[in-house]
């Protein structure tokens, strides 16, 4: 089977990729390493998988895995998207690639707009017209707002997104339900819930964390610290879309004649904020020095998956503890920032 898979410098893209080429799928990567945050860390991703890039446009074979290749692409950019869809039979999409980040939403709008609505625009199309029948993409739970509902089911209704990011996402599980209405694409959303470990984003909230606390730092706790996310392991999640990728018959279908559907894809038990940085201080052996402040625009107050959709149809079950979780990722840290 041959795979696309966008944002594949990113977080969760770049150990989705690894696991893939590791049971035996073909894997094209693209992705556009922009420079939202350093792009330090999508390089070393990039080479965990024996990617060096070169110049844009330029296709590059992996040094470590024969069946991975990968090519720096700005989905925006539809002509040399198309070409790469000619050039190949894709068995199916996943699409990562977006422009993340909350509170960047609300500086740079104009970002949001370009990667994830035309973008994703570019991707459904291009499945259109190269009979490309399967798409995962990924949503957030960023669209759930502040839904005083919880667990956030998928069934709630999510009309009133609390950031640009939320809207664009939500737009995107919008403009997916169209298309496998008109064209019959199989469309399955993920709305992830706070991914955490190695390789981490460096604008979430743990790696922020780990550097002040390791530079002696203060760090900005919102809304006084009543905050509570639904953090969830990164090896629980790929373990997750490997196992829809290799069975796409188990996704239900919420309308019988057409193929979208929307899972959860989180740890299912959420935890406040304190406790996090309380876990990351004694396994990083030091104290935060916290700064109590208020709450953020566009930020919400709490994240805390319903899992149970996801559960029934692929036996979905997170392994990672907290404490193990954290415990991997600040071994990481030390190791590759100390």
């Amino acid at each position: 089977m041959q795979i696309l898979v966008s944002g594949v410098a990113g977080f969760i893209g770049s150990f989705l990729t690894e696991a893939l080429l590791l049971q035996g799928y073909q894997v094209y990567g693209i992705d556009s390493i922009n420079d939202y945050y350093d792009t330090s860390i999508k390089y070393a991703r990039l080479k965990k998988c024996g990617i060096i890039p070169g110049a844009y446009g330029q296709i590059i074979s992996s040094a470590i895995y024969p069946s991975y290749q990968f090519q720096q692409l700005d989905l925006c950019d539809k002509e040399n998207l198309n070409a790469i869809f000619q050039k190949n039979k894709f068995d199916c999409v996943i699409n990562l690639a977006a422009q993340a980040g909350v509170r960047y939403s609300l500086k740079n709008p104009h970002a949001y707009l370009e990667s994830n609505i035309i973008g994703f625009l570019n991707i459904l199309e291009a499945c259109r017209y190269h009979s490309c029948t399967r798409l995962i993409y990924a949503s957030s739970s960023s669209v759930y707002g502040n839904d005083t509902e919880i667990p956030f089911k998928e069934t709630a209704r999510v009309d009133h997104p609390v950031s640009m990011y939320a809207a664009t996402k939500k737009s995107n599980e919008l403009m997916a339900y169209t298309y496998s209405y008109l064209y019959q694409i199989h469309t399955i959303g993920l709305r992830f819930f706070t991914v955490y470990g190695p390789y981490g984003r460096p604008d979430m909230a743990p790696m922020l964390f780990a550097k002040a606390i390791d530079r002696n730092e203060p760090i900005h706790i919102f809304n006084n610290g009543n905050l509570s996310r639904d953090f969830t392991y990164i090896d629980d999640i790929v373990q997750g879309i490997t196992t829809i990728v290799a069975h796409p018959e188990k996704a239900r279908r919420e309308v019988a004649e057409i193929p979208a559907v929307i899972y959860n894809i989180g740890h299912g038990s959420p935890i406040k904020l304190l406790d996090f940085i309380h876990l990351l201080e004694k396994q990083l052996g030091k104290a935060a020095q916290k700064e109590y402040v208020g709450m953020q625009p566009g930020d919400v107050y709490q994240t805390w998956a319903d899992t149970t959709r996801l559960k029934e149809d692929y036996q979905y079950i997170p392994t990672t503890s907290l404490e193990e979780g954290i415990k991997k990722f600040a071994d990481w840290y030390k190791a590759y920032y100390t």
